[in-house]
């Protein structure tokens, strides 16, 4: 990626927020993942975290141990020494997903909106790999980057006061699981019984930015013979 197309700016006086892009969001969100990898293994001094997110990293700093222009010197040369970004993802997990029902009471207005039957939406759904762009709005909730455009989809008008735990949705051209019961206005399409997020566990979320994913579709009881 290119140095014009790099944009680096403050967060205050402990984070620089480096933007990446213009392009599409997988390819934008590979040169993240390869920048954040770059600069964890760098482990410079003064850093203190680094989030990745869809077309951005932001990079928090200790500015008594690190200067804001040495850090962004540093990362200017991790970019510059990033190779392309890799196509090859780091986890391959397929996912079990009860589509339709109670456990996904959007599929048949999604199917209505876009002319198609309720089949046809799992089938276009469940036929894709996704990449897990990034990893938050709540601990472990992954945003998924490749549905279908045939998919594409608003958020509701009203969102619900609480969508149940693993329950899997779509809004706009991305995909995603609510780890725990939220608030939420994304489309419902299914549920699964794995685990997205669990504080007991190492690491406690099941996916990362980077993974890839694809949505398997069964029947309850067969999903219920899963475990994350």
């Amino acid at each position: 990626m290119s140095r014009s197309e790099v944009a680096i700016r403050p967060l205050g006086d402990r984070a620089l927020l480096v933007e990446l892009g213009p392009g599409e969001v997988l390819d934008v969100g590979r040169s993240v993942l390869d920048l954040f990898h770059a600069l964890d293994s760098a482990a410079l001094s003064g850093v203190e975290d680094l989030v990745p997110a869809v077309t951005s990293l932001m990079v928090i700093f200790d500015p008594l141990r690190l200067e804001p222009e040495a850090l962004e010197r540093s990362i200017a040369d991790a970019l510059a020494a990033a190779p392309s970004p890799s196509s090859e993802p780091s986890t391959i997990l397929s996912i079990p997903v009860v589509y339709g029902g109670r456990h996904g009471p959007d599929l048949g207005s999604v199917a209505d909106l876009h002319g198609l039957s309720e089949a046809e939406v799992v089938r276009l759904h469940a036929q894709k790999e996704y990449r897990v762009v990034m990893v938050g709005f709540m601990p472990g909730f992954p945003y998924l980057a490749g549905l279908p455009p045939e998919l594409e989809t608003p958020r509701r008008g009203t969102p619900r006061a609480q969508v149940p735990r693993g329950s899997v949705a779509i809004a706009g051209r991305q995909t995603g699981i609510y780890p725990a019961p939220s608030p939420g206005g994304w489309q419902l399409l299914g549920w699964t019984p794995l685990s997205l997020f669990d504080a007991c566990r190492s690491p406690p979320a099941l996916l990362a930015a980077g993974d890839t994913v694809r949505f398997l579709p069964v029947t309850e009881p067969e999903a219920l013979s899963w475990r994350s």
